[in-house]
């Protein structure tokens, strides 16, 4: 499914707001496998179709191996051969580069980070297609609300199978999607969704850009509410992207593995955020989860019986993330958790991209 096939009803119906802004925006997209290459051409042609033109779009060709130094040269060579010469229909700018320092995506997107030079950084995941007038919505919370200082966007499945009718809409964050406890309107929320995350530069430049492994996004919603205040870190559902779903993400073994070892290894990316990690969002979640059982059960006895199946497994997936918390925690005592690779931008680092910047305003 693609945003140019997608029903209209199954759209959020809104026009975007007329005010103009001079705002730019670069576009950041990561990958590392060929095996994805058609959801990341559709990626790259969604960023490039943008009512509003971003300044830069550039990919990062990376490997997902925690530790691997060699990138994907194939994949690096069919992406140069295919965007390398930018495109003659668009004024953005086309960036493919390697990843530059050890670890996985958060290090391909400190890598992005260095190079961008707009005031608005935009990451879109390699197998999510943005609407046409996603960035123009986010630009224009930027410009209307100076005080928002990260900003999520609405990622909706584009399912590879059939929707299984036991798995509860509360979860949908398994596979990076949208979720029923998210807003339906521009408001802030503890945690952005990393498939359409987006934040002011010099914002992920002052918490020294990403320093997780995988839990990127939810690493930078910290870092910035702990800098900034909670309020900066806001929701705009009118955002849109398409996120792929494949088939083996709709299966009880993807939802239960996902639901204990993401919330293991959190346990880890708290420490490492010091002050700024917390589990208010995680308990918050249980405790609406557990809550939903109530009116399920009514549901169930009115004919509705999948809402009470799904409340269930709801219930199952907040014990399995409970019993995942436990046992990252028992890791950390012992010393045992995997080393993670991503530490951060160097203060030098921090430095020299805002030197970049500061030239090319002064040229």
């Amino acid at each position: 499914m693609s945003f140019a096939t997608r029903k209209p009803e199954a759209l959020v119906t809104s026009v975007v707001p007329a005010t103009m802004t001079a705002l730019r925006a670069d576009v950041v997209i990561c990958t590392y496998t060929l095996a994805r290459w058609d959801l990341l051409a559709r990626a790259v042609e969604s960023a490039l179709a943008q009512s509003v033109a971003p300044q830069q779009l550039i990919i990062v060709v990376g490997h997902a191996e925690p530790g691997e130094q060699h990138v994907n040269d194939e994949l690096l060579a069919r992406c140069q051969q295919e965007w390398g010469a930018g495109r003659a229909d668009s004024p953005t700018e086309i960036v493919i580069v390697t990843r530059r320092f050890a670890g996985t995506k958060g290090s391909s997107l400190n890598t992005a980070l260095l190079l961008t030079r707009a005031e608005i950084i935009a990451f879109l995941d390699d197998d999510a297609e943005a609407a046409p007038d996603w960035l123009e919505w986010k630009l224009a919370v930027y410009a209307t609300h100076p005080g928002v200082v990260a900003l999520g966007g609405a990622p909706r499945p584009d399912y590879g199978a059939p929707r299984p009718s036991w798995f509860p809409p509360d979860f949908d964050w398994v596979f990076g999607c949208h979720y029923r406890a998210l807003p339906d309107q521009l408001a802030p929320i503890p945690r952005l969704i990393g498939t359409s995350m987006s934040a002011r530069r010099d914002a992920i430049l002052s918490v020294g850009g990403f320093h997780a492994d995988w839990h990127d996004d939810m690493d930078l919603s910290h870092r910035i509410a702990h800098s900034f205040g909670p309020e900066a870190v806001c929701y705009e559902p009118r955002a849109e992207v398409l996120h792929y779903v494949p088939p083996d993400r709709l299966t009880w073994s993807y939802f239960w593995r996902r639901c204990f070892y993401v919330n293991r290894s959190k346990v880890g990316a708290f420490a490492d955020m010091g002050e700024a990690g917390n589990i208010r969002a995680e308990l918050r979640f249980g405790v609406s989860t557990l809550l939903a059982l109530g009116p399920a059960l009514i549901a169930a006895i009115t004919g509705r019986p999948e809402r009470l199946r799904q409340a269930l497994v709801a219930v199952v997936g907040v014990a399995l993330a409970g019993c995942g918390h436990v046992a990252g925690r028992v890791q950390l005592a012992r010393g045992r958790r995997a080393e993670v690779l991503t530490t951060g931008l160097s203060a030098a680092d921090v430095r020299r991209a805002r030197a970049a910047v500061a030239a090319t305003d002064d040229a």
